[in-house]
């Protein structure tokens, strides 16, 4: 199934499939044990350059450098991302530390011009936006 979903994702823009880009999430990345922060690195059209495992945590945490992220950012040529972790609870509400974090990583990625489209919380049947939420 996460092939299949991967090949509808095709070349189109990640942004006009919502739908299919966060059931491929779920798929990817619902059921680990532990969490996991992927960035999808995105190029001025919002197509995917790269989906990329950068830090894997516990099963209660997994936290994530905003330098790491901008580096690799740069390292690929990304226009903009988005940060993707998962929540083993099943509850995909953004913790302080989420929140704290994601804030850091916009501020840095400003300074390089690339744009944080959102940061996904991945549950295994449901997510949650942090942009969607007000979170920036």
């Amino acid at each position: 199934m996460l092939y299949s979903l991967a090949d509808q994702l095709g070349d189109r823009p990640l942004l006009a499939s919502t739908d299919l880009l966060l059931a491929y999430l779920r798929s990817e990345m619902g059921s680990l044990p532990a969490e996991a922060v992927h960035v999808l690195f995105l190029d001025a059209s919002l197509r995917l350059i790269r989906n990329e495992r950068m830090f894997h945590g516990t099963i209660s945490e997994c936290p994530f450098y905003a330098r790491e992220v901008v580096r690799r950012g740069l390292e690929l040529g990304a226009a903009s991302l988005i940060l993707v972790h998962n929540h083993p609870s099943g509850d995909p509400t953004p913790s302080d530390d989420d929140r704290k974090r994601t804030h850091d990583l916009i501020e840095a990625a400003r300074l390089f011009d690339i744009q944080v489209v959102d940061h996904l919380i991945i549950a295994r049947t449901e997510c949650r936006s942090m942009r969607a939420m007000g979170y920036f």
